[in-house]
Parts: C-alpha cells; sequence; structure tokens
C-alpha cells in the first residue's frame, strides 16, 4: 500500500497564500501522474491541476489557473500545491491523487483549506 500524505492545510484570510504538500515515502512519487482536487461541503469533487509523471507537464482548471501552481520535488519526493489569492470559495477539503499508468488510482486524506476573515 502507498503510503503519502497532504499536509498545510489551515485557515488563511481572503487574498492569502497557503502551500499544500503531497509528500510520499517507500516510493518514487515521480513515477505516478499527481492531481489536486478539492471537495466543499454538498458539492462534487472538483480536479484543479496535475502534474505527469517524468516530464512535468502541468494541466489547471480555469477556476484556479492565474492563481495556483503545481510542481514537484524529486530530492523530497514531494508534490506541492500553491495557492495564492485565496478566495471564501476556495474554502474545501484538498486531496491529493496518485494515478500510475496502469489506470490504478490512489487517495489521500485530504487536508481542510478554510478561507475566513
Amino acid at each position: 500500500q502507498l503510503q503519502f500524505v497532504e499536509s498545510g492545510g489551515g485557515l488563511v484570510q481572503p487574498g492569502g497564500s497557503l502551500r499544500l504538500s503531497c509528500a510520499a515515502s517507500g516510493f518514487t512519487l515521480d513515477d505516478y501522474a499527481v492531481g489536486w482536487f478539492r471537495q466543499a461541503p454538498g458539492k462534487e469533487r472538483e480536479g484543479l491541476l496535475c502534474i505527469s509523471q517524468i516530464r512535468g507537464r502541468t494541466y489547471s482548471a480555469d477556476s484556479v489557473k492565474g492563481r495556483f501552481t503545481i510542481s514537484r520535488d524529486n530530492a523530497k519526493n514531494t508534490v506541492s500545491l500553491q495557492m495564492n489569492s485565496l478566495k471564501p470559495d476556495d474554502t474545501a477539503v484538498y486531496y491529493c491523487n496518485l494515478h500510475y499508468r496502469n489506470g490504478l488510482d490512489y487517495w489521500g486524506q485530504g487536508t481542510q483549506v478554510t478561507v475566513s476573515s
């Protein structure tokens, strides 16, 4: 079973920033495409950004383009989500998803992000 965990969530004021991390242990995270998703209360899970394995190509949903960025640090075996200009609508549980080339998906436990004054 893959071991990875999201961290970095918390309470932030509107306009603020947070950096979430998805940290893996016991395997090479760069072997997986990694995506960040979020789910707000009463809403469906929404895909935000993803980064491909090896070449690190990134893709962003229009809803976060220009505010959120995704990046890999292979030395630390992590994928990070930098979130800037946060809005109350960004309040949600944020999940890291790992996708392997054989079609298997793995989900983290999630980390809560609350944007409120």
